[in-house]
This record gives structure tokens, sequence and C-alpha cells, in this order.
């Protein structure tokens, strides 16, 4: 870092008060690293336009934003939220606030650095590229604590980093959380059944079978992404989303807007994967599209057909990465009927700092024990995939 560097950092309150060229050279400066369409500018511009991600929701936005003050250069941000619950993460903290509130304490409002409603690993301390990276990365975190400290709230959280950030996080003294997801690798694969070579025969005959079975009735299935997009689709798979949403946890998170927005702004890091059946749409599936992965973010449907969902969800979506040459499917959080499809558990990863030391304490045994808990299990069901044994 240059001597006369006079760093400073700010607080947002919406995206719009930082320009899409400043936020995204940091979000996504281009290669080694790779493209996150969710810590793009539009993505998070997107949530707080159209209402899903707001004071109002519980999503208060307050992104910092680190500056050289000599030359006005932003060097790094950060998503970051004042949260007035824990809806939306899929990094479970509920247990941790109902024993601090038993306590005498008051664990809401917290601080979140994370992509609202998404459970999709990547980076939350965004940096331009350079020599000066870490020490940029580091200064956020510190700053970030900071505002902790002076908003005067219970906790700071960083859901689904890198794993380079998680490690990075614990050598400045935030606390270490794992969980798992089910993740599909591409081993080269140039079609589906390459992919499917490498399964057991047993597990082989049990894809092709729920394959076959699942575009009965004469449903058939369709990729839309980029120009194609229209607000017919939108209006289908709002649909979708809201049956789901509704069943599942009974407020579903993002308005209907959000999804006209993306279709403007996204359209090209946007795949619908869209069933039909008598000329009209039955169910489909929300992806977005990365330079390195396929994310599955939502399913929804108005019939139920048998293996649809793993059809729509996990088959469509390994041959749209191969087709694309991705290198994985992130297909969203929980799920152990993943392993039987192809997707391989993959440990994830969160960090935390919480103000009060005694409880920050008790925290830190619990994590301990936690993690050997998800380091056995993701060990234990490694050894269950459907793979061949002799495909490493």
């Amino acid at each position: 870092m240059a001597n006369d560097t006079q760093l400073a950092i700010r607080a947002l309150s919406q995206m719009s008060e930082i320009s899409p060229e400043q936020w995204d050279a940091c979000a996504n400066p281009g290669p080694p690293t790779a493209y996150d369409p969710f810590t793009s500018h539009r993505f998070l511009k997107a949530l707080e336009e159209s209402g899903s991600a707001t004071a109002r929701t519980g999503w208060q936005p307050h992104h910092l934003v680190l500056e050289d003050m000599s030359s006005n250069e932003v060097l790094a941000c950060m998503p970051l939220y004042l949260k007035g619950h824990s809806q939306g993460e899929y990094i479970f903290d509920y247990g941790w606030a109902d024993a601090f509130e038993r306590a005498g304490g008051r664990y809401y409002p917290k601080l979140l650095s994370a992509i609202p409603f998404t459970p999709a690993t990547g980076r939350r301390l965004l940096t331009k590229a350079g020599p000066d990276q870490t020490t940029y990365e580091e200064t956020l975190i510190a700053g970030a604590i900071e505002v902790t400290k002076r908003l005067d709230v219970s906790s700071l959280h960083f859901n689904f980093v890198t794993r380079r950030q998680w490690d990075m996080a614990g050598q400045v003294g935030l606390l270490q959380r794992c969980d798992q997801q089910f993740h599909w690798e591409n081993r080269g694969y140039a079609t589906f059944d390459e992919f499917l070579s490498d399964l057991a025969s047993r597990k082989r005959k049990q894809v092709k079978k729920e394959r076959r079975e699942a575009v009965t009735n004469d449903i058939t299935i369709e990729w839309v992404t980029g120009d194609d997009l229209t607000e017919d689709h939108w209006d289908a798979f709002y649909t979708f989303y809201m049956d789901t949403g509704s069943r599942k946890w009974g407020s579903p998170y993002l308005t209907r807007e959000f999804f006209s927005i993306i279709g403007e702004t996204l359209a090209e890091d946007t795949l619908l994967i869209l069933c039909r059946r008598d000329g009209s749409y039955i169910a489909g599936a929300l992806n977005f599209i990365g330079s390195e992965t396929l994310f599955g973010r939502n399913w929804g449907c108005v019939e139920d057909h048998r293996f649809l969902h793993f059809e729509t969800c996990y088959y469509q979506a390994i041959e749209f990465a191969i087709e694309r040459g991705l290198q994985r499917v992130e297909a969203g959080a929980q799920g152990a009927h993943k392993l039987a499809r192809g997707y391989v558990p993959t440990q994830t990863y969160s960090a935390h700092w919480i103000a009060n030391a005694g409880f920050r304490d008790a925290v830190g045994n619990y994590l301990k024990s936690e993690r050997a808990h998800v380091e056995s299990d993701v060990a234990y069901l490694s050894e269950r995939t459907p793979f061949r044994k002799t495909v490493p």
C-alpha cells in the first residue's frame, strides 16, 4: 500500500448511493476472480428497488465502502444489512438468539454480510485485485466490527463466505462455523451420458428411470435465458414461487417486481427451466449463471408429477452446466436426496463476531463441536456417493 494512502470507511443506506462501475470493480474485478451475479450492483439494487430487501422487511441496507480519501477511489466494499430477525439467511442462529435473550440480552438487531435469501458461496469482502487485497479485507472486517460497536448491536455475521475469506476471518479473531450443502462437480464431461458413465450401474439405471418418468404425460422442458425472457415467463414462474413459498415458510421473500427487474438487468445471468404440459407452464426452476457456477435458487409447480422436481432442478441444471462448460452446480440449501443424483457433500462457511465476551466464548465452544460433527458427516456421506469406486 502506498504511504500516502488515506483509508476511510463509509456506510451506504442504499445501492443507488454508489455507481455500478465503482461497486462492480470490487465485486467482480475479473479473472482470476470468478464472476458472481449475486454480488453485482444490479442484483443487490434489484432486491432493494423491488421492496424485497429493505428496512420494512427486516433487511435495512448498511453497505460499507472502503475509500482512498486522497484519490476518492473505492478500494473495497461489502454488502451489509441491519437485521431485525434471522429469516432468509439459511445459516441458523435462532438458538443463539433464544439463549442470549433468556440470559437477559438483546440479540436483535444484528449486522449481517450476506446476499439476502441466497445460500450461495461467494466473497463478502469485495476488493479490487492487487497486492493489498488482504489488507483491504482485514480493514473492512475491522471497520464492520467498529460499526457493530457504534450501533450497539449484538453481533456481526458473514454468511456463505469462501474458504479463503473464512480462514482469514478466523486469523483476525472471528468465530468460525461450518455447514454443508450438496454441489455437482464437472469432471470435464462433454455430455450428460459421460457423467452417467461415472455412476455405479444401479445408480445410473435409477437416474435414467427418473428422467424418463419425469416427462411422461407429454411434459416438455425448455431453457429460457437472455432476451428470450418475457413478462409471461415471469408471471408463470411467480405463481410457482408463491405456491412453494406459501407452503414452506408462509411468506415468500421476493416481490413480483424483483423478477421483472432482473429480467431487464440480469437477463444474461438468468436461466429459467420451465416445464410445459397441454400448452401451459406447470413448473419451473430459477437459476443464476456465474462464470464458473450455475446457482439453483427457486423451484415451484402447480401440478405434481413424479420425479419432475429432480429433472428440473438437478438433471437439467447438470445438462446446462455441461453445455456451458461450467465447473459446478450449487443446488441450494439442504437436501440429502441430492446425493443419489450425483451432488456431493460440500462444506460451507460462515464467520461471526459477538460483542458480549461471555456469550462469544460460549458460542465459540459450541462451534468447536459443531465443526467436528459437520466434518464427520461430510466424510461419512462422501463414502456413499453414487459414483463408481474407481472414479476419484
